[in-house]
Order: C-alpha cells, then structure tokens, then sequence
C-alpha cells in the first residue's frame, strides 16, 4: 500500500506554471537518470506535454462531506465483501499461511487489508503513474520533493525489472498494485514471496500478500497478539478514550468497560479505548497490532475496518451494539441500487457504479427535499426506501 496517508490526503497547490511545466519534466528526467534509472525508461515514462488534468482537480479537491463511521464501514464491509474474503482466502490458502507463518502476521489481517485497498485486486487505479507523479511534482505544491522521490522510485523499480514501464497505473496520488504501496514502500518493503526474482505487487498475488504481511511486521506487529475486541461502557462514561491511552484489560474492567456480550474484562494486556460514535455507539479496546494496522493508513477507520473485516472473515459476527443512527447504513449493492433509482428518476448522475460522488450526493439532496426530508446528501436507508429501494 502507501506509506500511510501521504500518498491520499487531497494536496493543495499555488497557482500553476503551466509554462514552466515542460522544463519541470525535463528536470525530472535529468534527476531520475542521476539517480540510477535508465534513460530510455525516463523518456518512455514522462513523455507528457502538459499537466494530467485529472490529476490537478483531484489533489486540489476539498472533502465537502464528511462520512459518518457507520457508513464508512458500511461501505467497506458488507455481507459481499466478507463472503469474497472467504472465497479469495480459500483460493490462497497456501499463500496466507505461508505469509502468517514466515511474518507472524494473521493471515485475516492481510486478506483484509487486499480486500479493502483493491477489492481483492479488482479496483487498483487507472492512473498511469509516471504522469499523475510529474503533474503533482511539477504544479509548485508544497510537497514537490515528496511526488519527485516517489516518480524517482516507481521509475527504479521499472529498470530493476520488478515491473514493466505498462503496469504502473494505481491512484491519482501514486498508490499502486494489489495492496496499494505508494512507489517508494514498495522499493523499500516489497518482497518477491512466488520465487521468481521479481517483486511484482501489481499481477501477483504472492508477492502482494508477502509484502503486505512484510508491511505489518516492520510495523509492528506482535505475532500471536489480538488487535481488536468490541466492548461496552457505561452511559455516562466520561473515562479516557484514545488508540494510545493504553492500559491493562483489568484496569478498563474497573472502570466499568465490559465485552460486546456482557462478559467481564481482566488480564494485563494493554489496550486503548475507541468509541468513534461516542458511549451510545459501539466501543472498541484495541491493542498494539492495530497500531501496525493504523500505520498502513494513518485513519483509525480505516484500521477499525481492517481489523472488522479480518474478524468477520474469521467467522465472527458484524457488531453486537447497533450505530446511534434511526438511518443505516448502505452496502455497496444497495449504493448502486440508490443510483439506479436516482438515474430512474431522472437525475443526470451518470453511470451507477456504487461509488457516491458529489453528483449523487447533489441528487440525494434534491431527492430528499422533495420527499420532505432534510437535504443531507447522504446516501442512507431513509432516501433508499423513500425512492422504492428493498
């Protein structure tokens, strides 16, 4: 995957030179060469004229809405992902295990963290790299040093013969393969886990998931050790809260945390409360391997979805404390129903997908004023049904 956020949070840039634009390339390339990649590969990769457009809307794009947790994780796990997981982990099993067994890491964790970041190697970008890189090296943001190192790598792993010059589309930002790394983990991290002499995270499987597992260890994680349990609080709970206020199970047992069914805390391993939705809403102890998780992305949402799907996959049930929402959250199939009926009704949204953009959101709140309900945007079991979703 990436090196944490840096390679996804939106980046905001000064005004574009585009006239100097060309001679901005011109200076990576000399870079590039100077820094061991051949020189062919570094005129094949950024023959580019002008800046990605694509590119600049997005790093200039500003969040407008913020996801509630219980949609995010909606979204993230629902009953198809899970049971994809099962199948896909059944299908390399061999792989897994061997992963779990040379890293130390849960082989859930890492099937979960495939089928988040690429829906197990379906969705991993179509951005080609090179341009999206020099587009966000070149426009005098504040980060150029940063787009510049990652361009440099991704172009090195193509003359170390990883990858060939053809597969390096990922994200707009640079996160790319079955696992989104950004360019310059991979270069640090990767691992050629099939045997072949290459680090291909992009079209092997053995070497994403070895790499991953990789990832987590040089993380931190502890093999053997948990990464999350789903607890309760009391109502007026007014405790500390935080992934790094740890303290021994036994300890939040005195302050009156139990587990999700009732069942009384003890024992010394440390742990730190999450309640994302407040007491109301399910609580969370997590331990230091969901640390190792956080760090592949830097979101506790993210990690709480990883670890979530892990346990579901594992066989665990979804949450046993329901969301403090009277509006649930959408699964992806459910989402590009909305977006069907949306399209039905007449909203120019373009092709459903499932993916809720701003112009679905803009339709949700025109749809929900007209059936009397607040224009929230937001795409929830409320508007589903109103429009005659099942």
């Amino acid at each position: 995957m990436r090196l944490a956020v840096l390679a996804v949070l939106p980046v905001l840039f000064a005004s574009p030179a585009l006239a100097n634009f060309s001679a901005c390339v011109g200076g990576l390339k000399d870079a590039a060469v100077k820094a061991g990649v051949s020189r062919a590969v570094a005129d094949r990769a950024l023959a580019i004229s002008q800046p990605d457009e694509k590119v600049m809307r997005l790093s200039r794009a500003q969040p407008e809405f913020k996801t509630p947790i219980w949609d995010y994780l909606g979204f993230l796990v629902d009953e198809e992902r899970v049971e994809q997981g099962r199948v896909m982990m059944r299908r390399y099993d061999n792989v897994l295990r061997a992963a779990e067994e040379r890293f130390g890491v849960n082989r859930f964790v890492i099937a979960a963290v495939w089928g988040v970041e690429s829906n197990f190697g379906q969705d991993a970008g179509d951005n080609f790299l090179p341009h999206s890189l020099a587009t966000l090296a070149c426009q005098g943001g504040r980060r150029t040093a940063f787009w510049r190192g990652e361009l440099i790598a991704a172009l090195k792993l193509v003359t170390r013969g990883d990858l060939q010059l053809n597969e390096l589309y990922g994200s707009w930002a640079g996160a790319f393969g079955q696992t989104q790394f950004i360019p310059s983990t991979y270069e640090r991290l990767a691992v050629d886990f099939d045997g072949d002499g290459r680090r291909d995270l992009v079209k092997s499987v053995p070497d994403a998931l070895g790499s991953t597992a990789n990832y987590l260890r040089r993380a931190g994680w502890q093999p053997g050790g948990s990464w999350m349990i789903e607890v309760k609080v009391p109502p007026n709970y007014s405790g500390p809260t935080g992934r790094k206020q740890k303290a021994p199970l036994s300890t939040w047992g005195s302050r009156g945390v139990v587990r999700a069914d009732g069942a009384a805390l003890s024992g010394g391993a440390q742990a730190g409360l999450l309640l994302p939705s407040g007491p109301r809403g399910p609580g969370f102890l997590v331990f230091k391997n969901f640390d190792a998780i956080y760090a592949y992305n830097q979101a506790e949402s993210y990690a709480l979805a990883i670890s979530h799907l892990a346990d579901r996959m594992a066989g665990l049930p979804t949450f046993r404390t329901p969301w403090p929402t009277d509006d649930p959250p959408l699964s992806r199939a459910q989402r590009f129903e909305l977006q069907r009926l949306l399209v039905a009704a007449g909203y120019q949204i373009g092709e459903p997908d499932g993916k809720v953009g701003p112009l679905t959101r803009e339709a949700i709140r025109d749809a929900e004023q007209r059936a009397g309900m607040p224009p929230t945007g937001r795409p929830g079991m409320k508007i589903y049904r109103a429009l005659g979703g099942r």
